[in-house]
């Protein structure tokens, strides 16, 4: 597949570089923020739609806990994951934005949940400038050593830290590898379950994923005429959520990405945050092969498969080519997260405006 094209618009640009991938899925939104067609956007994400566009079009994105904004309305991929948040070219503009966003729902169940769980505050109170002085942030090793260019503008920032006032602590994740299968799964699984609730309620024509599969096939030279629907097919073959098979991967994915994973992390060290790549280089646009799975080198998957607060910020390039870093913590800790973002874009003014350049150099 490829990121950013759809059969009703086309094929989505990066504009720092125009034949290069602007990530996904919220790629018009990342693309149109960077380009300045818009002052504010918001994205959604299962497991880096909002922090992977957002890094790799050189912009702010916030993917928040789930259940601190709505889902109602939005197409479903995963119950357990999905959420809205904003993207912005600026960590104060995405500050405010999560400000308005931020509220029960009685149409989503989560949001009224996550609010007995917290208390309310304003994100815009924690833009503040030295932020960064005295905090505990842990270092997500895991993540280095895959490319060297990135770790060039990752050890730049951590520098950048360093002189602002931050403790850096070098930390691991223990059980990295072990949640991965298991998140797919879940996600399956809940696909086919939320789209099929979605679609009843809606009264659409097309009541099933089969529906969909079908539709595909009988306009296939528009809407797929460069890659097929396997992971629709896929998706249709699952059975309903009381299946085994899925309440176990979904304890398995939590157990490594909450309580044995940046929970323990975050207790054990007495972190405030973590920070790791958000991204790699961007790929070259490729209608044969589809998108560069070794450009996924994110800390995306930990957060969004815990259901925990991520937000990337600009923090340089390679080539012309936007490289973001993350911050992510435990569940609603965005007012820690926003005040050292902030605190970082302030003191770094990495982000620099796309020049619509046909290649790179």
């Amino acid at each position: 597949s490829i990121s950013g094209w759809s059969g009703r618009g086309g094929q989505t640009r990066n504009p720092y570089v125009l034949d290069r991938n602007p990530c996904g899925s919220s790629s018009g939104t990342g693309s149109a923020i960077a380009a300045n067609l818009a002052a504010i956007g918001i994205g959604t994400e299962t497991d880096g739609s909002i922090v992977c566009p957002s890094s790799i079009c050189g912009i702010v994105g916030i993917k928040p806990t789930v259940g601190v904004v709505s889902r109602s309305g939005i197409i479903p991929i995963s119950a357990s994951q999905d959420t809205a948040g904003p993207m912005c070219r600026t960590v104060a503009d995405a500050a405010v934005l999560l400000d308005v966003l931020d509220a029960s729902d009685p149409n989503d169940n989560v949001t009224a949940n996550g609010g007995k769980r917290r208390e309310r505050v304003s994100y815009a109170t924690s833009l503040i400038k030295d932020g960064l002085r005295g905090a505990r942030i842990g270092v997500a090793r895991d993540y280095w050593g895959q490319k060297p260019v990135v770790d060039g503008v990752m050890n730049a920032a951590l520098e950048v830290m360093k002189k602002a006032g931050a403790e850096l602590i070098d930390v691991k994740f223990p059980n990295m590898k072990k949640f991965g299968d298991a998140e797919f799964l879940v996600l399956q699984y809940e696909f086919k379950d939320g789209l099929e609730k979605y679609l009843a309620a809606r009264g659409s024509r097309h009541k099933t994923l089969n529906d969909l599969i079908k539709f595909n096939n009988d306009n296939a030279a528009k809407e797929m005429p460069y890659f097929k629907q396997s992971l629709f097919e896929m998706c249709a073959k699952k059975g309903p959520l009381s299946e085994k098979e899925y309440l176990d991967a979904l304890t398995t994915s939590r157990k490594y990405t909450r309580e044995e994973g940046i929970d323990e992390v975050v207790d054990k060290n007495k972190l405030d945050a973590i920070v790791g790549p958000a991204n790699a280089p961007t790929w070259m646009i490729d209608t044969v092969n589809g998108d560069c799975g070794s450009a996924y080198i994110g800390t995306s998957s930990l957060a969004a498969a815990a259901g925990y607060p991520n937000i990337t910020v600009p923090a340089g390039f390679v080539h012309d080519l936007p490289i973001g870093i993350s911050f992510f913590g435990k569940a609603y800790t965005e007012p820690t997260l926003i005040r050292l973002a902030y605190s970082f874009e302030q003191t770094t003014k990495a982000r620099r405006a796309p020049k619509f350049l046909p290649t790179a150099v």
